[in-house]
């Protein structure tokens, strides 16, 4: 329950904040856990991306404001858009008419009332998974740089993988694998300490860095990992949607402030064996 009232305070932080700035960094850090990982939960969680439901939310307050016959102007500035261009734009994605007709009586307009997190843990399907304990991880690959918005990573990671693997430099990390080495990472470098987040695809080697690629240290952490195959992107969105919202609110666990971690055991995008690694500690 620990778990759920931290969610439920950092969603009322963001609804006493609708009408001004609304801290990604201050809200996860209401729930105890990264930037990164906050937004990623709250997607899986609420079925909606945390920007969205943002604007969902204000879209709903402005209608309200409209209807009582505030002007266009002042409701765009009162939820923090620069013009009523561009709040004419987000009101209209979201109730399919503009802001100047809102206040006309018959006008049909949707409202999005305030998240409160409660789950359930149905435990219909098991889920296998192992604690693992590294010591500092030494990864060479190739990097991308993400934005702090986390649903457009959604689309720009498996864009990444596809240049990776169509300009042959897949083969080339494949080569620098060590003995020991099960399989190609993808490294999410996410954390609240880092002014960039970064995306790595790599390998774990002791191998000198090639030319156009870089090295980076995981800090020695702890990981629930979960084993999963199937085709690629979807099955492998599952297996971590699975463990954030069954497994790690019924564990002993929360999330630590390390990378998470994608472990590919082949190559086949169709039919793909992979570990997906969550940074945990203990509560």
């Amino acid at each position: 329950m620990e778990w759920l009232n931290k969610l439920n305070e950092s969603i009322k932080y963001i609804e006493d904040n609708l009408q001004g700035n609304i801290d990604y960094n201050k809200a996860a850090k209401i729930a105890c856990c990264s930037t990164y990982h906050f937004q990623r939960m709250f997607s899986y969680i609420a079925g909606v991306p945390l920007s969205e439901y943002i604007r969902q939310r204000k879209m709903t307050l402005a209608a309200f404001d409209l209807q009582k016959g505030d002007k266009v102007v002042d409701v765009s500035y009162k939820y923090g858009y620069e013009s009523p261009t561009s709040f004419n734009r987000a009101f209209q994605k979201i109730h399919n008419v503009s802001p100047s007709i809102a206040s006309k009586e018959g006008t049909v307009l949707k409202a999005y009332p305030p998240i409160s997190f409660k789950i359930t843990i149905k435990g219909v399907k098991d889920m296998e998974y192992q604690i693992r304990k590294r010591d500092e991880i030494r990864i060479v690959g190739l990097k991308k740089e993400m934005s702090k918005n986390i649903e457009e990573n959604f689309k720009e990671v498996p864009k990444f993988w596809s240049e990776v693997s169509q300009n042959n430099k897949l083969n080339e990390l494949i080569s620098l694998m060590d003995e020991n080495s099960k399989g190609v990472l993808g490294v999410s470098a996410c954390m609240d300490i880092m002014d960039k987040w970064e995306y790595y695809i790599g390998v774990e080697t002791n191998k000198e860095i090639k030319e156009g690629m870089y090295e980076y240290i995981i800090q020695p952490c702890t990981w629930a990992v979960f084993p999963g195959k199937g085709k690629m992107p979807e099955a492998i969105q599952e297996v971590e949607k699975r463990a954030i919202i069954e497994w790690l609110p019924s564990s002993s666990y929360e999330y630590a402030n390390q990378p998470d971690i994608e472990l590919y055991l082949n190559a086949d995008p169709l039919d793909s064996v992979f570990e997906v690694w969550i940074p945990i500690k203990e509560k």
